[in-house]
């Protein structure tokens, strides 16, 4: 990607500020080498010799890179404030151990680096530097490798100012990690933990989970009411490190966490400034969760709910009206939705914009054009095979 030298000696990617921003860019001094002509060691090397003053580095997907990379970058450009890294394959924990040189990063993006186990990354953060970095966001989704030994021995060394974390698709990482998270990290905004299959709801709700002898296995809707027969907790709340310490959350991803049930889900959903919220995927959920989620996050903007088969319409006509500020929801391949859904959230949520119930059979194309007259600043409605037809409104 092309680049501009002003005369200050700073190096500014050419792309436009408003691109910058819908990426997360800085508008000072930085540069994005993300390209196909994938820079080598020895070049990073020599760029951060001649730019010492950059505060800004992207090498996402530089597939060439390895650990000299970032230790060069670490030793050069010492007031680096934000450093992506996302899809450097070759990239391990020995590089991530020159992290800690870094001592006024503020956004560290290591998505997609497999090979990365968090090892070296929680022992670097500190490491160098007489207090942490100051990072407001972390991403480390899809690092497939991160096991909870390596991430409960990070999270406490975090500042616990950190805005954003992205753990999506860690699939190893399970409840201990979520209570370590709901501890420490108690003023997040941004939590994903999709896919995140081994989270359930004794993690949500802040609870120790009980052994279980081998033989009695419940099915997994039956989970907590069968470990909360016990005497000793005969209904199971939120206690301890649960979800609700997250009271600054603007933003949760909960998508694939396919363990969670209501139990949990009706407890512990109570964000009064959550925006965003995905519950899709989550085959235990039901209309109890849905109308608990609409009492306890009245200010949604967004909400997916696609795949969740068990919501209906009575579960919907009692939740819509609690959610005037939607403006974009994902309820395809929701099976027992029918045109009722479309009339409840069509006349409760008048700020919607988008609208997807693809792969909804009991919804018509009919119910989908009267919806459409309805709310007519809906800008697209997604309505992929719906009886039987490929339709797809866009004004």
């Amino acid at each position: 990607m092309p680049c501009l030298f002003p005369s200050d000696g700073h190096i500014y990617s050419e792309l436009p500020a408003s691109v910058r921003s819908e990426r997360g860019l800085p508008r000072e001094p930085g540069l994005v080498l993300c390209s196909p002509d994938c820079p080598s060691g020895e070049a990073v090397a020599a760029l951060c010799h001649q730019q010492p003053g950059l505060t800004s580095l992207d090498l996402s997907g530089c597939s060439e890179l390895a650990d000299g990379a970032v230790l060069a970058v670490s030793r050069g450009l010492r007031h680096l404030r934000r450093l992506s890294l996302r899809k450097l394959q070759r990239l391990t924990d020995a590089g991530c151990s020159a992290l800690g040189g870094l001592c006024e990063l503020q956004s560290l993006d290591l998505a997609e680096c497999c090979l990365v186990r968090g090892r070296e990354l929680a022992q670097s953060l500190g490491s160098v530097c007489a207090a942490p970095p100051p990072l407001a966001s972390l991403s480390l989704a899809y690092c497939s490798s991160l096991k909870d030994a390596s991430v409960l021995s990070l999270i406490p060394g975090l500042d616990p100012r950190l805005r954003v974390l992205d753990l999506s698709s860690c699939v190893a990482l399970t409840n201990q990690t979520l209570q370590a998270i709901c501890t420490y990290l108690t003023r997040l905004s941004v939590l994903r933990l999709a896919w995140c299959k081994e989270l359930g709801d004794w993690g949500l709700l802040g609870l120790g989970e009980p052994i279980q002898a081998p033989s009695q296995e419940p099915q997994p809707h039956e989970e907590l009411e069968y470990r909360a027969s016990s005497p000793k907790d005969p209904s199971p709340q939120p206690q301890g490190p649960s979800l609700l310490m997250l009271q600054a959350l603007q933003e949760l991803d909960l998508t694939a966490c396919s363990k969670l049930t209501d139990a949990s889900l009706t407890k512990v959903l109570q964000f009064p400034q959550l925006r965003q919220l995905s519950l899709s995927l989550l085959p235990a959920l039901t209309d109890k969760a849905l109308v608990a989620v609409a009492k306890g996050c009245p200010s949604l903007e967004r909400l997916a709910l696609s795949h969740c088969s068990l919501l209906s319409d009575q579960g919907w006509a009692q939740a819509a009206s609690s959610w005037p500020r939607l403006q974009h929801l994902n309820l395809s391949s929701c099976s027992q939705l029918t045109e009722q859904t479309l009339d409840s959230v069509g006349q409760a949520c008048r700020q919607l914009r988008m609208v997807d119930v693809a792969m909804c059979p009991g919804i018509s194309i009919a119910s989908v054009r009267r919806f459409q007259a309805q709310l007519p600043e809906v800008i697209c409605i997604q309505s992929r095979f719906v009886g039987g037809a490929d339709l797809t409104l866009t004004l």
